[in-house]
């Protein structure tokens, strides 16, 4: 089946931001994540003939995932550390109508942004994945195998696994304060 412009902007662009989150998150860098998206959103619109069903984002997912580990490859683990965005802290400070913080606040929400940012980076590849994909991207298990081709079972240790270490890591930097 010949992929169409329609079908691509209905089934794969909605996930592109998360798409662009995850790669964000496993390649640690920007640039390197833009890349990547686009390398994987052309693969998608070249085989989106083989999308089985209509839920398109484990599959695009998946992709953009598979394209990480490729440039990781490639790049022999040689990439840049960056942060959150300062939009990521903006859309925090308006959540649920509420109105921007004082500049109290602000500071300690940034800090606070940025010791789990520190903290995500800090895990191993394939416990970040399985957390962004849970907790930032809000995927259910069964996605998360799908896109990681894993077990749920190895999922759900992993994830288990990365919140313990995450935990761990938090607790460690407020004490550090």
């Amino acid at each position: 089946m010949k992929p169409s412009t329609r079908n691509f902007e209905t089934l794969i662009l909605p996930w592109l931001d998360a798409g662009y989150n995850l790669a964000r998150w496993l390649l640690h860098d920007e640039v390197a994540a833009g890349d990547v998206l686009q390398e994987a959103s052309l693969k998608a619109f070249r085989f989106l003939g083989n999308l089985q069903g209509d839920d398109a984002r484990p599959w695009f997912l998946g992709i953009v995932r598979n394209a990480c580990y490729t440039h990781l490859q490639q790049q022999n683990g040689h990439l840049e550390i960056t942060g959150f965005d300062d939009d990521v802290l903006e859309s925090l400070h308006h959540q649920d109508g509420q109105h921007s913080p004082d500049p109290a606040t602000l500071i300690h929400q940034k800090q606070e942004v940025g010791r789990v940012n520190q903290a995500l980076q800090a895990l191993p590849t394939k416990l970040r994945e399985i957390i962004v994909l849970r907790e930032l991207e809000g995927l259910e298990y069964a996605e998360i195998a799908q896109i990681a081709e894993l077990p749920i079972g190895t999922v759900m240790s992993r994830l288990s696994r990365a919140r313990a270490r995450l935990k761990v890591l938090l607790l460690s930097t407020e004490e550090g304060n």
